[in-house]
């Protein structure tokens, strides 16, 4: 995986039918410990509802997982993963509390709601596309700093940090797939000289 797509942080979205209110809420977590202790948040806070419906998604471990927490089979767990799945959401978290209303919805009808309510969730989410990056370091010295500060922005670098003293040691982050072409310039501007060191491969934010 060299991209992936989480939220900034909780949020929630919510729909009634026929009477009956469902609550999605959306969590980012990393693990599934995490994601369980959000559900046991959630049925906390939702005591007195009927169902407290979930699924969550997770990167470390690969863990898709999903309960219909006594809704019939495959009318709950199932439409809240199929939404996170849609739009490719990882690192995260739904559960939809319903409140019931007092008329029975039918499959469908439950289907339709709990999917809604996730997809209302997501609409108000901010989410946040991480790429793999290498961090990378360059040493230069301050007659070819210009140069290389004019390069940079063409590959999409987003700064990590510098520091000016008798050279300039430049940080920067920049997309794992770009790396090579802008090696190469570097390779070229510096004349097969350049002082480049990748220092570690991680996931960023590129806003």
């Amino acid at each position: 995986m060299t991209e992936y797509y989480t939220i900034a942080a909780p949020c929630e979205g919510s729909v009634t039918e026929k009477r009956s209110e469902f609550i999605a809420q959306l969590f980012p977590v990393k693990t599934a410990e995490e994601a369980a202790a959000r559900i046991e948040e959630v049925k906390q806070k939702h005591h007195k509802a009927r169902h407290n419906v979930w699924a969550f998604r997770v990167r470390g471990d690969g863990a898709e997982r999903y309960s219909d927490d006594g809704e019939p089979q495959g009318t709950g767990g199932i439409p809240v993963l199929s939404v996170l799945q849609k739009h490719a959401l990882t690192d995260i978290c739904c559960v939809v509390t319903r409140y019931f209303g007092g008329v029975l919805l039918g499959a469908p009808g439950l289907t339709r709601a709990y999917s809604s309510a996730a997809a209302e969730a997501v609409g108000a989410a901010q989410i946040r596309h991480f790429c793999e990056a290498h961090r990378v370091q360059l040493i230069t010295d301050y007659g070819m700093y210009g140069k290389v500060s004019y390069l940079l922005p063409d590959y999409g670098t987003v700064d990590a940090g510098s520091e000016f003293a008798e050279n300039v040691i430049l940080r920067f982050d920049v997309k794992t797939d770009v790396f090579p072409r802008l090696e190469a310039a570097l390779t070229e501007l510096y004349n097969g000289k350049a002082d480049l060191t990748v220092l570690e491969t991680h996931f960023v934010d590129f806003k």
